[in-house]
Formats: C-alpha cells, structure tokens, sequence
C-alpha cells in the first residue's frame, strides 16, 4: 500500500497533524495529512484529493516537493509513505474528518502517540525546519 501525505509549514517551525477519529484503524493517534494512493492516481493527485477531503484545502502540483519516505509493514501489508513538502495552499485549514488538529515543533512531535512509520520520518523534517 502506498500512502501520500503532507508535511504542511506553519509560523515558528510548527507542522500541522491530525488525529485519527475514534472508531477507526489506529484511532486517537497523531499523524500527517494525507492518504492511500488509489490505483488509478499518482501519489501527487491522491495528496491533493486527500488534503481537500481531510482539511478543506486546495494545493496545485507545483507547490508539492518530495521531502523523504518510509517504509515498514502495517499489519500485514507492506506500507510505503511518501511524505511531501507543501509549502502553499488555498482555504482554511479544518479538521473534516480527523478528531483533532495542531500544529507542533518536530520535539514536541516527537513525544505524540503516532504510528510507527510516522516516527521515521521526523529526521528529514528536522533538517527542514532548521534549513
């Protein structure tokens, strides 16, 4: 399975999170915007469909630039989460379907309850804060 998501830049060195909806696979866990790629779209045009249904937000393509990945299993399925750098997007930011939004410092990312391959992903966002 493969998963887009969205490291979204906000004042101060903050990246915006979402927590998942009680109920749901992995409820109540921080997370990055974003969602699974369908087999019909590339990874830009799901993080697109996924950040306009999750958060109310239009992003162009051109503003879309590979940050890292990870790799791991989710269960029983291999994962690869492909995370993106958007630097703009249009609309207010609004939680549509998560439980919660906020936006954190890498440190204090680092101490949500997130899912394991979210955590491998905070070195490279490091790297983008401070640079």
């Amino acid at each position: 399975m493969i998963v887009a998501a969205a490291a979204l830049p906000g004042e101060g060195g903050r990246w915006l999170l979402q927590k998942r909806p009680a109920g749901g696979d992995m409820a109540g866990l921080w997370e990055f915007p974003g969602g699974k790629v369908e087999a019909d779209e590339g990874p830009v045009d799901a993080l697109i469909r996924e950040l306009h249904e999750e958060l109310g937000i239009g992003i162009a393509a051109r503003d879309v630039a590979p940050l890292t990945f990870a790799s791991g299993l989710a269960g029983p399925r291999d994962l690869l989460l492909l995370l993106y750098h958007v630097a703009t997007w249009s609309g207010d930011v609004t939680a549509l379907h998560a439980d919660e939004i906020g936006w954190f410092d890498t440190a204090s990312i680092a101490r949500l309850a997130m899912p394991p391959i979210d955590y491998l992903l905070l070195d490279s966002l490091r790297e983008r804060s401070r640079g």
